[in-house]
């Protein structure tokens, strides 16, 4: 039977049964392999990874710091759990006379099962390969790398040998028990299933979905922070507080103001009309019409705000005229009128009397039963009562607030 046990046979129990089920420091790789790492923490816990370090001894070697370790095999050969209680000491080879190496240090298992004759686990230095463009050697079977060390072309013990501040490039990534948060070094593997969590070098908390590490405010929907608002939105729906101090909410293709508003258009050009029928285009206001575009929110509901300033002035030859001058806004989905406009809804300034200084009007409706998500657009419009009436308008604004 292929079926493995650890503990269970009287007799017969073999070093691959006993590696092949051992559960302790192992972060899943597949569903029977693990990853090969080192177990993380440092004797002040000020440090994620202190196992293995490496530092400079002398001129052409280096001390390893104490750690423990598990290396995978094949998916046949189980994981081997390692330790080195003291440091230990490796030397490397004098650099080429014309060109750098690239020289790889790993903690290796050598089980004459599977190659060679002999059964240990050692520290050692593969070398390189002196060349123009040199790189290190590709890592062998049931071995860790755990750094690389670039040996320049001509360097020796007497000479000032290794430049250990810019030689050293760490290789080494922490492994956890089954369940465990990952503190990440190093280059960031992929999950091995849904739930999975992980706590990223720069202090990012992430979970797996099955297919990519999502940060943990997008996990449990929360509210991203702005210390991360440049990580990718994972859902609509999804909150972030921006750079700019914003609260945004993602809508399946951008980031938006989750409250947006106030939207508003004015201006603060004066003109005239003297049509007895609403008209968008006033007579000396450069820009017409008065515009707003706006999308419906979910409730469906906006509320509108409109105004201006209104002076009634008598054309030649018709002293005595008196009169009201009104604004009103029209609003249309496209090319359908969802709202005409209609005395009743505008705001106006009457003239009683020959002579009257402006007022100004305003008034807020509310704007209900739109449909969510779709744009609308609000336009100004004017009008006397009578031709021989100029009402002026002045300081016009539309103003929409979306209503949650």
């Amino acid at each position: 039977m292929n079926l493995r046990s650890s503990w269970v046979a009287e007799t017969g129990q073999t070093r691959e049964d006993t590696r092949l089920t051992q559960t302790g420091a192992t972060t899943m790789l597949n569903p029977v392999q693990v990853r090969s790492g080192i177990l993380p923490g440092s004797y002040t816990g000020q440090y994620r990874l202190s196992g293995f370090w490496m530092t400079n001894a002398s001129a052409m070697s280096a001390t390893v710091s104490e750690g423990r370790a598990v290396i995978q095999g094949e998916i046949s050969q189980g994981v081997y759990p390692v330790t080195l209680p003291t440091s230990e000491t490796v030397t490397f080879a004098p650099g080429n006379s014309q060109y750098g190496r690239v020289d790889l240090v790993v903690l290796r298992i050598y089980d004459r099962l599977y190659e060679g004759q002999r059964n240990e686990a050692v520290i050692e230095v593969i070398e390189g390969v002196a060349e123009q463009t040199p790189k290190a050697m590709p890592v062998p079977p049931r071995s860790l790398p755990l750094y690389e060390v670039t040996v320049p072309a001509g360097v020796s013990a007497g000479n000032g040998g290794i430049p250990w501040a810019t030689a050293l490039k760490d290789l080494r990534t922490p492994v956890v028990a089954v369940g465990g948060i990952m503190p990440v070094e190093g280059p960031v593997a992929q999950g091995a299933y849904p739930g999975q969590y992980q706590d990223t070098a720069d202090g990012q908390f992430q979970r797996w979905d099955g297919g990519k590490w999502v940060s943990y405010p997008a996990a449990v929907g929360g509210i991203v922070p702005n210390s991360f608002s440049t990580t990718a939105a994972s859902y609509t729906g999804q909150y972030r507080d921006s750079t700019g101090g914003q609260l945004q909410r993602w809508n399946g293709t951008a980031w938006a103001p989750a409250v947006p508003g106030p939207l508003f258009a004015d201006s603060l050009d004066a003109g005239y009309t003297t049509s007895t029928t609403y008209v968008d285009t006033l007579v000396e206001r450069t820009a017409n019409p008065l515009k707003l575009t706006f999308t419906a929110p979910p409730s469906k509901a906006v509320l509108l705000t409109f105004g201006s300033r209104i002076e009634l002035h008598v054309a030649s030859g018709t002293a005595g005229i008196k009169g009201t001058g009104w604004m009103g806004v029209r609003l249309t989905q496209g090319s359908t009128v969802v709202r005409e406009l209609d005395d009743e809804l505008s705001v106006k300034a009457a003239r009683p009397t020959e002579h009257v200084d402006g007022f100004s009007a305003a008034t807020t409706q509310r704007l209900s039963n739109l449909t969510a998500g779709a744009s609308y657009t609000l336009t100004a419009y004017y009008r006397s009562s009578d031709a021989g009436l100029k009402a002026w308008f002045d300081n016009s604004f539309i103003r929409v607030d979306l209503q949650a």
